[in-house]
């Protein structure tokens, strides 16, 4: 197989816009997260560091990074340093699989009067572009609760023990509605391919022959029951309000990573805005239509993609700062008695209308 340098330079390209991406994207949630929550609860936000406080998040990464790493001397120091590298790679290896656009032809690119493109190339704005890319996504993804887990027991913290378990299992728990509501779009589509998820949302409704709606999963009637499931096990994927019981500040002080500081502690977070990225990231895909904006360029349906992308980020942070934390006996009720047998109903449905109508 004849060595080409031209596909391993659009590789590291495509890996570094999505790692530059994806690894600014904590920063800049910190600060639309204290500015929004500053305008919900009418209050100033960060407002001291650079214009609006803008600086503030990566003046917060600074002082991460020259804070003193402390390890508690009961903990198990190997384990105690490696979990936040468990709980992170498993959030940053899920995009790999993730399209965030549909592919185009390059022109032919220079440098310095050096060709660095043939003209013609194929650009697929994926870093893999596996058939099972769901699967990997789910497989990837159900490994950083073992970070959260060795982090809780390796502390030596009773408080960090509690949290560890309440992740395992929570996201044991809602792991079944997230798949089995993702499951839904999958079947409508007939593939296990993002991207032909995204290429079965194309053209149009037509409702009374004048209201014409984009062919959306989450416009469809038997599918936005589908979307509402996978959001709210998204949440409590994430470990995010009102499902945040792996930390749940009035309860176990910081949960999981109560004895963890400097950029230790960083990791924790950076893992889950990542994994707030990437589960929006597929959402995107399968129920919004992906980056399809009819008849414009290629290029301006992956600005689409980001959008919307960036709208399902903003109503993560909506909820957060809206609804308040629930009793973790009724997280495990709603999560076993209620989301899960309407999640498989759901699929029920969804299963024999492809068997009827057809995809």
């Amino acid at each position: 197989m004849a060595f080409d340098t031209t596909d391993v330079l659009l590789s590291i390209l495509k890996i570094a816009i999505v790692l530059g991406l994806w690894l600014n994207v904590t920063p800049i949630m910190v600060w639309v997260e204290r500015r929004g929550s500053a305008l919900i609860q009418d209050r100033p936000g960060p407002n001291r560091v650079g214009p609006f406080g803008l600086l503030q998040s990566f003046a917060d990464a600074l002082k991460f990074i020259m804070k003193e790493d402390i390890i508690p001397a009961q903990a198990h120091k190997w384990l105690y340093t490696l979990a936040p590298a468990f709980g992170l790679l498993p959030a940053l290896t899920t995009i790999a699989v993730v399209p965030w656009g549909r592919g185009f032809l390059i022109p032919e690119m220079s440098l310095f009067g050096r060709r660095l493109f043939e003209g013609g190339r194929w650009f697929e704005p994926v870093i893999a572009n596996v058939g099972a890319g769901i699967l990997v996504i789910f497989a990837l993804a159900s490994l950083g609760v073992y970070g959260i887990t060795i982090a809780g027991w390796s502390s030596a913290n009773k408080y960090s023990m509690f949290g560890a378990i309440r992740a395992a299992a929570q996201m044991i728990s809602y792991e079944l509605s997230l798949t089995l509501a993702a499951v839904s779009a999958l079947l409508v589509a007939g593939s296990l391919r993002l991207a032909d998820v995204v290429a079965h949302q194309t053209g149009y409704f037509i409702l009374f022959d004048t209201i014409k709606l984009p062919a959306w999963n989450i416009v469809s009637p038997g599918m936005w029951l589908s979307f509402i499931v996978f959001c709210v096990s998204a949440f409590a994927e994430t470990n995010r309000l009102p499902f945040d019981f792996a930390e749940a500040e009035a309860e176990l002080v910081a949960g999981y990573h109560t004895e963890y500081s400097s950029m230790s502690f960083a990791l924790f977070f950076l893992a889950e805005y990542v994994n707030m990225v990437t589960v929006s990231a597929v959402a995107t895909n399968l129920y919004l239509g992906g980056w399809h904006l009819q008849p414009l360029p290629e290029w301006l349906g992956i600005i689409w993609w980001f959008g919307k992308l960036s709208v399902l980020l903003f109503f993560y942070l909506w909820i957060r700062w809206t609804l308040p934390r629930y009793r973790y006996d009724q997280l495990m009720q709603f999560g076993w008695k209620f989301l899960l047998p309407l999640a498989v109903v759901n699929l029920l449905l969804t299963a024999a209308g492809v068997l009827y109508f057809g995809a």
